[in-house]
C-alpha cells in the first residue's frame, strides 16, 4: 500500500489543521463502603441521612472519617428534605447531561438538621427568583435507583414533598456506577494534520530533525531527546518487525474483538520507534518477537483520518528480523 523504502515527503506549511470534536465517555464503577451505602439506600427510599462527627456536626453528604480525628465513622443522623441556599450560582444555557434542559441555579444547599451544604440544582426559574438564603425542598424522581440523582433538583419553598409509602425489598446499595464524559474540540498541530492527512490516502508518515535523525512514527512536533523540530517528514512502508507483545485473554466492557489476540508492538522499516496495533492471521502463541509483519488495510471507501485504516497486521511469511535490529524497542 505504501513505499517500500522510506523517503522524504513535502508538506504545505500553509495547509489549516485538522480540528474535530474529541468525545471520551466511560462508566466509572465503585463499591461504596458500609457508610455510603446507607446513605445511597435511604436515597432509594428518598430520605436523607448524614453521619455525625466527634465534634457533634452533622455531615451531608456523610464523610467516611471524621474531619478533626480522622476515626471512621459510623453514627447515622436522618436530615430534612428542607433547607436553606448557602451560595449558588446561575446556569443559562444547561449542557448535555446536566440535571435540568432549562436556566438553573447550581447551588450549596445546608438541610434542615445538617451542618454542611450538599451541591445541587435548584429549579428557581429565573435568576431573580433565587437568593441566598431561600428556602427550597427536595423533587424527587419518580423511580430512585440509590444514587444522588434520585435528587432531581431541589424547588423553591420550604414544605416537603410528600412521599408515598413503599415497601423496598431490594438489597441494600453497594455498587454505583457512574457514566462520565468530556467532551473537548481539539485542534492537531502540524505535524499531526500532515499525519492523518497522509493515512486518508493510504501512506504512513514519520518525521525527523535534518537528514540523519531518528524517524518518529507517528510524526510529532519535537525530537522528544533533543527537544529539536521534527522537519522533514518521511514516507515509510507498511511493513515491519514486532518487537514485543502481550496475548489478551480476558474480555472487558467495550472490546470489539474476541479473545485471545495479539496487541504488538510494530517497528516499520525506517522507522526508530514502534507503534501499537493488532497482530492476526496468526495462532495467537505463534507471534514472536522479531516476527515481520505487512499491514492489512481497510477497503479504500472505508478510509478515514485514522491509524484504524490499517485493519490489523499479518506475517509476511519472511524470515525472522536479526535481534540487533530490535533490541533497543523491547
Amino acid at each position: 500500500m505504501t513505499t517500500s523504502q522510506s523517503s522524504p515527503v513535502q508538506i504545505d506549511p500553509h495547509e489549516p489543521p485538522l480540528s474535530a470534536p474529541l468525545r471520551l465517555s466511560f462508566d466509572y464503577t465503585r463499591s461504596v463502603g458500609p457508610l455510603l451505602s446507607q446513605f445511597f439506600t435511604a436515597l432509594r427510599e428518598r430520605r436523607i441521612v448524614g453521619v455525625r462527627g466527634s465534634d457533634g456536626r452533622v455531615l451531608v453528604p456523610p464523610a467516611e472519617y471524621d474531619t478533626v480525628t480522622y476515626a471512621e465513622l459510623t453514627e447515622i443522623v436522618p436530615v430534612s428534605s428542607v433547607g436553606t441556599v448557602v451560595s449558588w450560582s446561575w446556569q443559562p444555557e444547561p449542557l448535555e447531561g446536566q440535571p435540568l434542559d432549562r436556566p438553573f441555579a447550581w447551588a450549596l444547599v445546608k438541610l434542615d438538621g445538617a451542618d454542611t451544604a450538599l451541591l445541587h440544582a435548584v429549579d428557581a426559574g429565573s435568576s431573580d427568583a433565587i437568593s441566598t438564603g431561600a428556602r427550597v425542598h427536595v423533587h424527587w424522581v419518580d423511580e430512585p435507583v440509590g444514587a444522588i440523582t434520585d435528587i432531581a433538583y431541589f424547588k423553591l419553598g420550604d414544605q416537603a414533598e410528600e412521599v408515598p409509602e413503599v415497601t423496598d425489598d431490594r438489597d441494600p446499595v453497594t455498587m454505583l456506577v457512574v457514566p462520565t464524559t468530556i467532551e473537548i474540540q481539539h485542534t492537531a498541530s502540524l505535524p499531526e494534520s500532515a499525519f492523518l492527512r497522509a493515512l486518508e490516502e493510504g501512506k504512513l508518515l514519520g518525521a525527523r530533525t535534518g537528514a540523519n535523525g531518528k524517524v518518529y512514527f507517528p510524526a510529532r512536533e519535537a525530537d522528544p531527546a533533543t527537544g529539536q523540530q521534527l522537519d522533514e517528514f518521511i514516507e515509510l512502508p507498511d511493513k515491519g518487525t514486532v518487537t514485543t507483545f502481550a496475548i489478551i485473554n480476558i474480555p472487558f466492557a467495550g472490546q470489539r474483538i474476541k479473545p485471545p489476540y495479539v496487541a504488538a508492538y510494530v517497528l516499520l522499516d525506517g522507522a526508530d520507534i514502534p507503534f501499537l496495533h493488532l497482530v492476526t492471521e496468526i495462532d495467537a502463541t505463534d507471534v514472536r518477537m522479531g516476527m515481520r509483519v505487512e499491514a492489512v488495510w481497510k477497503p479504500r471507501e472505508e478510509w478515514g483520518l485514522g491509524i484504524d485504516n490499517i485493519d490489523y497486521f499479518r506475517p509476511t511469511g519472511e524470515p525472522d528480523a536479526d535481534y540487533e535490529t530490535y533490541k533497543h524497542h523491547q
